[in-house]
């Protein structure tokens, strides 16, 4: 360290001595990541230009990879030598911490076998259902309550509000490995300005539904085809307060569910049309980033991937470069779908309305047709006795 400009300093070599912890600083962070960066890439790591916190080296004997979260690092290698010369350099430059093979991290529990891997968050839910005294409450079969109409009532308005958003932001990080409540909390979520009774209501609930299987997670069975496979859908005017379409898609690689997403689109749609073709830019957009990540880490995919669209006017627009009165309102960020399905990033297939898996993540399903999607998304859960 080095004092500041215009501080006159008595003797050679003082400093100035800090009375509150780097930690505390918002920079500290930046400078961190940016002394981190430059160390890796001395050592001949490539930062990947599609995740920052990703870097990779490839040697004619081994290929590493390094996902860095703060001061948290994960460590793939196929080379044991690799692996104890990565860490030793490590250990010299940052006095790291080795806690061996992966089991947990940032909240999430990894269970490893020969034929398959599982990722939950069994812990991270037992600790909200104990924190908001829900840990003996009754189960519930489903996420979300059947009447969803009194949740855009907001004449009752709760004023202490801190405990609502708490719990709001504990679930949308569960979220992370529980796709099953993607949709309820994304709904509970627009809320968290001014919550009624009936959203605390609704958050309960949820948290029932997490008694019933707590340790409910993603399971990636190891030896499937490498195929990027995405389902695409859409919920027209979804929001009866704002208008607007909500967005939902899973994508899949092989039979393993690598990505979904529930999001109120930004601009209220004229069609149906317009909302199910956003909703296609949305998931075209992130096979592209996967067929990235999956270019970095020196993974061969069987392309094209596949898309999965249940609306036939969608993929007619698509298809059809004519420019006309039903399209000509569509912005040219969403033309996108076009230019990356001519340049054979992936193929556009039908697919019934019963088969959309993506269904599962802008509506309240029965019951029955809730579960078996749910089981199609490759989630089940080793903790729960057959």
């Amino acid at each position: 360290m080095s004092p500041p400009s215009g501080l006159s300093v008595s003797k050679q070599g003082q400093v100035c001595r800090l009375t509150k912890s780097l930690y505390g600083l918002k920079q500290a962070s930046q400078q961190w990541f940016a002394k981190l960066s430059s160390f890796l890439i001395s050592l001949g790591f490539v930062q990947s230009k599609d995740d920052y916190s990703l870097f990779v080296q490839k040697t004619t004997n081994s290929f590493t990879t390094l996902l860095f979260y703060v001061d948290d690092v994960i460590l793939t290698v196929n080379s044991m030598e690799a692996i104890n010369r990565t860490k030793s350099l490590l250990h010299q430059a940052f006095k790291i911490k080795d806690l061996g093979k992966l089991k947990f991290f940032l909240g999430f529990e990894v269970a490893r076998t020969t034929k398959a891997i599982y990722l939950c968050q069994i812990k991270y839910a037992l600790d909200i259902l104990e924190e908001t005294g829900m840990l003996y409450s009754k189960p519930c079969q489903s996420p979300l309550m059947s009447n969803t109409k009194d949740l855009f009532d907001t004449n009752k308005i709760v004023h202490n509000t801190d405990s609502y958003r708490r719990l709001i932001g504990k679930l949308l990080y569960l979220t992370n490995s529980r796709p099953d409540i993607s949709f309820s909390v994304h709904l509970l979520s627009q809320f968290v300005q001014g919550p009624t009774i009936h959203h605390h209501q609704a958050a309960q609930h949820i948290l029932r539904y997490i008694k019933a299987d707590p340790g409910r997670g993603l399971f990636f069975p190891i030896g499937t085809d490498i195929q990027i496979k995405g389902f695409s859908d859409y919920d027209w005017t979804a929001c009866p307060e704002t208008i607007r379409s909500v967005t939902r898609f899973c994508i899949f690689l092989g039979s393993s569910l690598v990505s979904w997403k529930t999001k109120k689109q930004n601009t209220v749609s004229r069609s149906s049309s317009e909302a199910e073709y956003r909703a296609l830019a949305t998931t075209t957009c992130e096979i592209q980033w996967i067929s990235y990540i999956l270019r970095d880490l020196q993974v061969q995919t069987d392309l094209p991937a596949v898309l999965y669209c249940d609306k036939q006017y969608a993929r007619h627009i698509v298809h059809n470069p004519t420019f006309h009165e039903r399209t000509k309102h569509i912005d040219i960020d969403c033309h996108v779908v076009r230019e990356r399905l001519q340049q054979n990033l992936f193929c556009l297939l039908p697919i019934s309305s019963n088969d959309q898996l993506a269904d599962v993540f802008t509506k309240a399903l029965h019951l029955t047709n809730f579960k078996i999607n749910i089981s199609k998304l490759g989630m089940l859960s080793i903790h729960h006795p057959a």
